[in-house]
């Protein structure tokens, strides 16, 4: 496959991807959609409004503007993005939901700047890193450096608090600088850190840890502490091989929390069966492969960082999102690309898409 001919199964593939979880979320919605706010479709069409179409205009806009700008503006960026997230902290401009403080309300429009935070990380990161060179494993010109970014911004997420971004932009940023050239040792060394700081923030978050418990025994509190991932697994064993039809899903009336969430995969399952299941995760792994391949083939480093750290954001997060959902790992909240309900994300990775794309072109 030609370097071109990827950024062609890019599009197609994003496209693909959007359009289906479009379809899947006017299923996953209807019975919550009409129960919360007296319209069957209001989910299908604020994800439209907000989400589908803002996303596609920066996916062709970003997909036409050379990528190397992004390095130049790499800084000023990121510090706009962590302004923006300053500001839900001041009572004017912060809106919180369900306990959370990570709504930023302008009046005009409502956002997560969280989600816009990774890629800003990733382009920040992509463009540090490849200016470091041989300099990468030096502690005072790299590694401090890589390390109070990372701390300044996570400490800005635990007080929001929203752990789930906190584990993907870990994620994210310890790949990133792994594939810059980072000695193995150091890698794990922070991981090891961080994953002591996620175990400590769960263990005195009375929810964060019940979500444990109940992976670790899903049997106990059936109705308690249990119910969400009890709920999405009867879901999903309901489907079967080929599933009880699109719109059919009975766990989403009223019964599998969070089905246009983080849940979303469980309703697909349960409508389109085993078959629909691994229909929609091979074209989320054709989707990074094919990023994979444009980052091997493109010889600037900024570039290849980026296209990287945007194909570490998508794995991490779909296979996060699947992992949780069939209990192989503990439910997270983290939603599933193109497919959850939430404008925020599917604007932030669609144009991070559109960046992709524009490497591959040029």
């Amino acid at each position: 496959m030609k370097l071109s001919s990827s950024g062609k199964a890019l599009t197609i593939l994003v496209f693909l991807l959007v359009a289906f979880g479009l379809i899947m979320l006017s299923s996953a919605g209807v019975v919550e959609g009409q129960k919360r706010f007296g319209s069957s479709s209001y989910f299908f069409q604020h994800q439209l409004i907000y989400g589908v179409i803002p996303g596609l205009l920066l996916f062709f806009l970003f997909s036409r503007v050379h990528y190397k700008i992004w390095k130049k503006i790499s800084l000023p960026l990121l510090i706009f993005i962590v302004g923006l997230m300053v500001l839900i902290f001041i009572p004017r401009f912060g809106l919180a939901v369900k306990g959370a403080q990570r709504w930023l309300d302008l009046g005009f429009v409502s956002f997560q700047p969280s989600e816009f935070l990774k890629l800003a990380m990733i382009i920040y990161l992509a463009a540090w890193f490849s200016q470091r060179g041989s300099y990468i494993q030096n502690w005072s010109y790299s590694i401090i450096p890589f390390l109070f970014i990372l701390s300044f911004v996570g400490l800005l997420l635990i007080l929001q608090p929203d752990i789930k971004t906190l584990a993907i932009v870990i994620i994210i940023s310890m790949a990133m600088y792994f594939f810059a050239g980072a000695k193995m040792t150091h890698i794990l060394s922070f991981l090891l850190i961080f994953a002591i700081l996620v175990g400590l923030l769960s263990y005195f978050e009375p929810y964060r840890l019940n979500r444990i418990k109940a992976y670790l025994n899903p049997l106990i509190d059936q109705q308690g502490v249990s119910y969400h991932i009890n709920q999405a697994l009867l879901s999903v064993g309901s489907g079967g091989m080929f599933g009880l039809g699109f719109g059919q899903s009975q766990q989403k009336i009223n019964y599998l929390p969070e089905p246009v969430g983080d849940s979303i995969f469980a309703v697909i399952v349960e409508e389109l069966g085993f078959i629909g299941g691994v229909a929609v995760l091979g074209l989320f792994i054709f989707l990074i492969l094919v990023l994979i391949f444009i980052a091997k083939n493109t010889h600037d480093q900024f570039g290849k960082l980026f296209v990287l750290g945007t194909a570490v954001w998508l794995t991490a997060q779909t296979f996060i999102n699947v992992g949780a959902i069939l209990n192989l790992i503990p439910l997270t909240g983290v939603p599933l690309p193109f497919f959850s309900y939430g404008s925020s994300s599917l604007v932030g990775l669609m144009a991070a898409m559109g960046i992709a794309r524009s490497v591959a072109r040029h």
